[in-house]
């Protein structure tokens, strides 16, 4: 028994007329006749009474003509889910993310992705950058969001977006009353930093502002991400440097402060990164939403 053959006993017991079922499917009576004859022979029951009106369908027939069109339903479905997993449109993607940029960007760029495609069940991880990129080569991952990275062979790397960096500073500290804070006044006062791990980090990105603006920092403590830093602020361990992704994060006690004169044009970068030649549709179509997030969110000029 083949799909052509249940498509062929449908239309003959919907037709209940081999003439109409023929025509219906386009093709001569003798060979239909011949699939009906073989469908019956390799079930082993008869499925059809002839009369002089026609065909009828026997009580085996009638029960076969449900598991007929049961099996169709399931075979359409299948080749629709299957056309939209080719698609992307169907199926799984798993996403490692860290840092500030889970506050803000990431969120809106994976909303935007779930709207456009609601049946791909997109999955959160949270790692460190060296266990993204493991994570990646062991195909545990689609795809992975961090800052600061070097390039790497096997992995293809695409800008998010460029944000600048902000002050955290306790609201009741002298910096705080500026509307805006130049880089180099920093310099005096302790310095909470972040992330701790893998390296280079936005701890050099920041180390390396620091030098181009004539100063070495006073680091008072180094901590693993953005929350553990802006929280050891609100207790008065220091001030900050952060992404302005991190503003975002309402902590009692804590304000941010645009800061002028930065080496480097203050900007750190948020990068999306995967495997190098993975040629996923549901990838691709995530691929798409970072590059039109990047466009409509690019600095002027």
């Amino acid at each position: 028994m083949d799909l052509r053959q249940l498509r062929y006993f449908v239309a003959v017991a919907e037709e209940a007329n081999i003439g109409r079922a023929a025509a219906r499917l386009h093709i001569s009576q003798p060979p239909l006749t011949r699939q009906i004859q073989q469908l019956e022979a390799d079930l082993g029951v008869v499925l059809f009474n002839r009369t002089p009106k026609g065909m009828e369908l026997t009580p085996a027939g009638e029960l076969f003509l449900d598991e007929a069109r049961n099996i169709q339903a399931l075979v359409e479905q299948a080749t629709e889910r299957t056309q939209r997993a080719g698609q992307g449109r169907l199926g799984r993607l798993d996403v490692a993310i860290f840092g500030s940029a889970i506050l803000d960007v990431i969120p809106e760029v994976l909303l935007e992705f779930r709207t456009r495609y609601p049946d791909v069940n997109v999955v959160l991880h949270t790692m460190t950058k060296a266990e993204q990129m493991e994570a990646l080569r062991q195909k545990r991952i689609n795809v992975a969001f961090n800052r600061i990275l070097e390039p790497q062979p096997d992995l293809e790397m695409h800008l998010v977006t460029a944000q600048r960096i902000m002050l955290a500073v306790p609201a009741h500290h002298p910096l705080a009353q500026q509307d805006v804070v130049p880089f180099p006044q920093i310099a005096p006062y302790p310095l909470v930093v972040f992330p701790t791990g893998t390296r280079p980090s936005f701890i050099d990105r920041l180390m390396s502002m620091c030098a181009k603006a004539g100063f070495q920092p006073n680091v008072s403590q180094a901590v693993g991400d953005t929350v553990n830093a802006v929280a050891l602020v609100a207790c008065g361990f220091g001030i900050c440097v952060v992404p302005s992704s991190a503003s975002t994060l309402r902590v009692p006690g804590v304000v941010y402060r645009p800061l002028s004169e930065v080496p480097d044009g203050g900007c750190v970068d948020l990068t999306c990164f995967h495997r190098a030649g993975d040629t996923s549709p549901i990838l691709a179509g995530l691929l798409q939403i970072v590059d039109a997030y990047r466009e409509r969110t690019a600095a002027p000029g």
